[in-house]
């Protein structure tokens, strides 16, 4: 009777089998040791930063669609001309800007909302009304939106001193840098899973290695290649899983320490996780399972056909 381990009785070893267990299988891998500190130590520290970007990854995407909701439906008119002449040029563009479709309202900024534009660079004692600051009027789209180069065409004929600007130029940049910084995010949860079965697969070679002698009296009693092998790739599947799962209560720890989103502290104090967000680190475990699932079953199907 073949003993040695096929293909076909590889892919017997499925997770669900693999949940069920066999007490007589459990005992041919040592439950402590090098090996077994090494895949706690490598489930656990991995999730922990699996944590860490995906909340990195989840914020950076969420900050994506705020800033470009929130700079996309508003624009600003600056008016520069001299004193006695700024009221009149505010009006004109009010005005203009109350007969252009797409602009659902405008307003000009007072001098007040102005100095608290201007406070965190000049502090609280700045002059306003003394200084030849522009004029600001708030420009907020509807659903349509303006035409820009329209609207720049009919400012420039009506008030010259007027200067639209759109945000666009500060817009695009920063949601490409948000969505950059997202996608950096997912690329490391992929190196983060390939590093875990990395030292997963080491761990499991080490152990075959190890056991070598073992194995061996095992086939000579009657023991088939399918059955060490799906102790092996029992035993550390779920050692993976829990320390996977303790590195994502770590990280979920962290992150809960982590200051709350304030709008003082801007990016840093938004990398949290939010709403339904939350359920994602909870699917590291199991991923972290299935990962060494697949390394150990691999790294078995090689060294015992090595042994063979």
């Amino acid at each position: 009777m073949n003993k040695r381990l096929s293909p076909r009785a590889l892919a017997a070893i499925s997770p669900l089998a693999l949940l069920k267990g066999e007490p007589q299988a459990d005992r041919v891998v040592p439950p402590t040791g090098f090996t077994a500190r090494l895949t706690l130590f490598a489930a656990a520290a991995m999730t922990f930063l699996a944590v860490f970007a995906l909340a990195l990854s989840l914020a950076t995407g969420r900050m994506a669609a705020n800033w470009s909701q929130e700079l996309a439906r508003s624009s600003t008119l600056r008016i520069s001309a001299p004193a006695d002449q700024i009221a009149a040029q505010t009006e004109a563009a009010l005005q203009v800007l109350a007969t252009t479709r797409g602009v659902a309202r405008a307003r000009a900024l007072t001098a007040e909302e102005q100095q608290g534009l201007l406070e965190p660079w000049f502090g609280p004692d700045l002059p306003v009304d003394s200084l030849p600051i522009p004029q600001l009027v708030e420009i907020v789209e509807d659903g349509e939106g303006y035409d820009a180069a329209g609207l720049r065409l009919r400012l420039q004929a009506e008030v010259p001193g007027a200067v639209l600007d759109d945000h666009a130029r500060w817009r695009r940049p920063l949601v490409r840098a948000a969505e950059r910084i997202r996608a950096l995010g997912l690329l490391s949860l992929l190196l983060i899973g390939g590093v875990m079965a990395a030292m997963i697969t080491l761990a499991a070679n080490s152990a075959l290695a190890a056991n070598a002698q073992v194995i061996a009296v095992l086939r000579l009693v009657g023991a088939r290649d399918e059955f060490i092998a799906r102790a092996f790739v029992r035993r550390f599947t779920f050692r993976a899983f829990w320390g996977a799962a303790l590195g994502m209560a770590l990280g979920l720890a962290a992150l809960l320490a982590l200051p709350q989103a304030q709008a003082e502290g801007g990016f840093l104090t938004g990398l949290g996780l939010r709403g339904w967000h939350w359920i994602w680190p909870f699917v590291l475990p199991p991923v972290a399972a299935a990962v060494s699932f697949a390394a150990t079953r691999a790294a078995a199907r090689r060294m015992l056909g090595n042994l063979a």
